[in-house]
């Protein structure tokens, strides 16, 4: 191991604290659900506020920076240029942003919304519930989510690649807190903490996910002991991708990922209502605009409804947890990128393909259930798991399109958990972009023995509820990196310059 590993305390602190959570989880996962619930209500009761207000601020800077003087600035040297051609890059920033998620939710999300509306008299299942439910899921996956990656992402690629400094979230804080050892360690476990037990929720349900599709398709049985052979495949898939490096491994199932939901979006598109989705696209970013400051600051104080909290506050609460890995890995791939360049890409790019894909998926559940008396809602209703095999029902060469499906969500999950050792071993080993093998696979071992863990307990649920808690100290982190961001930039040579 290491030399990085042997002396950086957050290795060994971060590795103890998630064996006695995964101890505990798998014990007494009802006890442990029940804290875990009980420490993410308080949270988001009384910080709900907070973390709208804070990712409504990420989008504002962010903007506002790519327009200025500022946005000219490169992410490494002055003469550098992108390490991956662009569409490589696209690929790696939805696969570690997105992933497995966006294939889950993008049929899920409007559908849920469709059958249980955002809004207290609005009549569900009715043309106008299904306008609002894809004008609010293009809201959840559009640029606010992305902020809160980008922020980290940026700061940490220039501090990496400008200035030649460890790409840790403590070092992009120490502008506004200064050098202290104790609390640079407690922020970096912290965020290893929150990696760690994220993906493995995220494997997990991903492993769920992919046996409920290989029981509507070849009627293999939901059991515990398929889940753990699903497990198997993956965890040797991505140590042997991890052993191949960033350049190999990462970067050919990134191109192959985005290949794939491309021929995916592709299809149905065509042979879905294509009319039919290219209007809700249309309408959709339509409602998204309109409605992007009311959606970005609404709560229900007058009311005490709960959806806000449920869904938005939620999704926010969980880019925020993801913050570290996913921030880390988005500046890793982005050097001699400007920061204009960055922002766009970051920003702008992954949420369009997304909002496409919710547009297709999406809408040709909603079209089908409107006009085709299906039940979809319904059965998503019951099951979230099967909501896109369903959606699959009433289109060409369904299994065929069930089973490219599970592999998409394989080769996603694959892509995550790889990129995610990458990073963990990275946040371990003091920032070095080239962590040592061997941590990578301790890290990657330490994923699936989580998630497998969890399967046999039954709490899963519960684990991922109690990585979104880290979330309210992180966003306090989040607010003091663009503090320390704007200190650093405003001395920045190349601005300097610029100004001149």
């Amino acid at each position: 191991m290491e030399k990085h590993t042997y002396k950086n305390p957050v290795f060994y602190v971060s590795s103890i604290i998630i064996l006695l959570i995964v101890i505990l989880g798998a014990s007494v996962p009802e006890r442990f659900g029940q804290v875990a619930e009980a420490l993410f209500d308080f949270t988001t009761i009384n910080f709900g506020w907070f973390y709208l207000l804070a990712v409504f601020i990420f989008v504002l800077f962010l903007f506002g920076i790519s327009i200025t003087k500022y946005g000219k600035i490169r992410l490494g040297p002055k003469d550098s240029r992108p390490e991956y051609p662009f569409f490589t890059w696209i690929g790696m920033l939805f696969s570690a942003g997105f992933g497995a998620g966006l294939v889950f939710w993008g049929v899920a999300e409007p559908m849920s919304h469709f059958f249980t509306t955002p809004f207290e008299g609005l009549e569900a299942q009715t043309e106008e519930s299904a306008r609002i439910a894809m004008g609010y899921a293009f809201f959840h996956w559009g640029v606010s989510q992305w902020s809160v990656f980008a922020i980290v992402g940026l700061i940490i690629a220039y501090l990496q690649f400008k200035k030649d400094r460890k790409g840790l979230i403590s070092t992009s804080i120490q502008p506004v807190i200064g050098m202290n050892k104790g609390v640079s360690n407690t922020i970096d476990s912290l965020a290893v903490i929150a990696t760690v037990m994220g993906v493995a929720t995220s494997l997990g349900l991903g492993i769920l996910q992919m046996n409920g599709g290989l029981k509507h398709v070849f009627n293999i049985p939901n059991t515990v002991w398929v889940q753990i052979a699903i497990a198997g495949v993956m965890l040797v898939t991505y140590l042997l991708s991890s052993s191949t490096g960033l350049n190999k491994g990462i970067k050919w199932l990134s191109n192959l990922n985005l290949g794939l939901c491309l021929l995916l979006l592709v299809f149905v598109f065509l042979a879905g209502p294509t009319v039919f989705i290219l209007n809700t696209f249309v309408l959709g970013l339509g409602d998204y605009f309109t409605n992007f400051v009311q959606y970005s600051l609404r709560l229900t104080p007058y009311s005490g409804e709960t959806w806000v909290r449920d869904w938005t506050i939620f999704y926010w609460a969980w880019a925020i947890a993801w913050s570290p890995f996913v921030g880390a890995f988005v500046a890793r791939v982005s050097k001699g990128r400007t920061i204009r360049e960055f922002v766009f890409g970051v920003l702008i790019v992954p949420p369009v393909i997304a909002c496409l894909w919710i547009a297709a998926f999406g809408g040709t559940a909603i079209f089908s259930d409107l006009n085709a008396g299906t039940e979809i809602a319904e059965a998503v209703n019951e099951d979230m798991a099967v909501a896109l095999f369903e959606t699959y029902g009433d289109l060409p060469l369904s299994n065929i399109l069930s089973l490219l499906t599970i592999f998409l969500i394989f080769t996603f999950l694959v892509t995550s958990a790889d990129s995610a050792t990458y990073i963990l071993g990275s946040m371990t080993s003091k920032g070095s972009l080239n962590p040592a093998l061997v941590v990578k696979l301790i890290w990657g071992i330490l994923i699936t023995a989580i998630a497998v863990v969890l399967l046999l307990a039954g709490g899963l649920d519960a684990l991922q509820t109690a990585s979104l808690t880290s979330a309210l100290p992180f966003t306090v982190i989040l607010l003091l990196i663009v503090v320390a961001f704007i200190r650093m930039i405003k001395k920045d040579p190349e601005a300097k310059k610029e100004q001149k």
